[in-house]
């Protein structure tokens, strides 16, 4: 009896092996048409990839199309790159018989899909408010869609959750669908989703909350050591007395200089005047600045200020800091920051 059960499992496994090298062999010989060096004087049209949509869903809309030569010339193409799940719903305008390659680069071309929404990092939830009206929605659809999106656990608002990216939405698409879209961009992130894992003195709100402020204190190139300055405050119970903050509550953008009176102002979002953290994130930030915080420099800096445009310093002392801080007063009394 053993013995005829192992024959049994090795036929079994002989014919799963045959029947899997077949549809290799099928998928590997996919009709394809050839790359086209000039399109330009070809016809192209607009199609529309539903939300929702999978790989073999949209390979077979091109193809029915006539963009590719086989639905299964584009899938194996898309599965083999990454980046094939960037590609957005909504419409796109498209080359007809094309290579399979060429599809799937025309789909991630920004350039090629019309009514583009685009969320910059930083931006505010209320800015964001502002590109769904002019992409066509309604305030009270907005409203309606904020209310009812649904949010990772720990969190109460969508304030840092609007990924940042260029979002194409299908005909009938609904504000909330599109908010969702967002937030669901954040979670499918690697990023996102790390942030949301992690297990660490904070919460994923506050690890999001130090990422938007690294985001609006600095430049790429200093967001690991603006995360480490956060980081060392909290740390301390320092009061963390960012201007970002207090730009968040007066909702004004590219002001080098604050006020003595606006750091005055009563508003839990205030870091100078109370301990902590914001409530909540003040912007959406990016990926990189998401990674300063799951990743920050090693330092002992307390202090930052930029001195000049892309001349951002760090310290630990307090007196060097003052320093510095005279050296930008007088960067910016000269014009340096027009």
């Amino acid at each position: 009896m053993r013995v005829k059960l192992l024959a049994l499992a090795l036929a079994v496994f002989l014919l799963l092996t045959a029947t899997l090298h077949s549809l290799n062999s099928r998928v590997s010989v996919a009709p394809d048409f050839p790359t086209v060096s000039n399109i330009k004087n070809m016809e192209e049209i607009v199609i529309e990839i539903p939300i929702g949509a999978s790989g073999s869903e949209v390979a077979s809309l091109l193809f029915s199309n006539n963009i590719v030569k086989s639905s299964a010339a584009f899938f194996r193409i898309a599965v083999g790159d990454k980046k094939s799940e960037r590609i957005s719903p909504g419409a796109h305008r498209l080359t007809l018989g094309i290579s399979a390659k060429q599809a799937l680069e025309q789909l991630l071309d920004p350039t090629r899909i019309p009514n583009l929404l685009k969320i910059f990092e930083g931006a505010w939830k209320s800015e964001v408010i502002e590109m769904l009206r002019a992409y066509g929605f309604s305030q009270t659809q907005i409203d309606r869609a904020f209310k009812d999106v649904t949010l990772p656990k720990g969190f109460t608002s969508s304030e840092g959750l609007l990924f940042p990216a260029q979002y194409s939405f299908a005909k009938g698409t609904t504000a909330l669908e599109a908010v969702q879209a967002m937030i669901n961009r954040f979670t499918s992130e690697e990023t996102g989703q790390n942030i949301l894992a992690a297990s660490s003195r904070y919460t994923p709100l506050q690890l999001l909350t130090i990422a938007s402020i690294v985001q609006a204190e600095g430049d790429t190139k200093d967001f690991s050591q603006v995360a480490r300055v956060v980081l060392n405050r909290l740390k301390i119970s320092m009061p963390l007395e960012m201007d970002s903050t207090v730009h968040y509550i007066k909702r004004v953008r590219g002001q080098i200089f604050l006020s003595t009176s606006s750091t005055l102002i009563k508003s839990p979002y205030n870091t100078y005047e109370n301990s902590g953290l914001p409530p909540t994130p003040i912007g959406n930030p990016g990926v990189d600045a998401m990674q300063a915080v799951l990743s920050p420099a090693v330092g002992d800096w307390l202090y930052l200020i930029t001195v000049a445009p892309g001349d951002t310093r760090f310290t630990s002392s307090y007196s060097e800091f003052l320093s510095w801080k005279r050296l930008y007063e007088k960067n910016r009394k000269a014009g340096a920051f027009k």
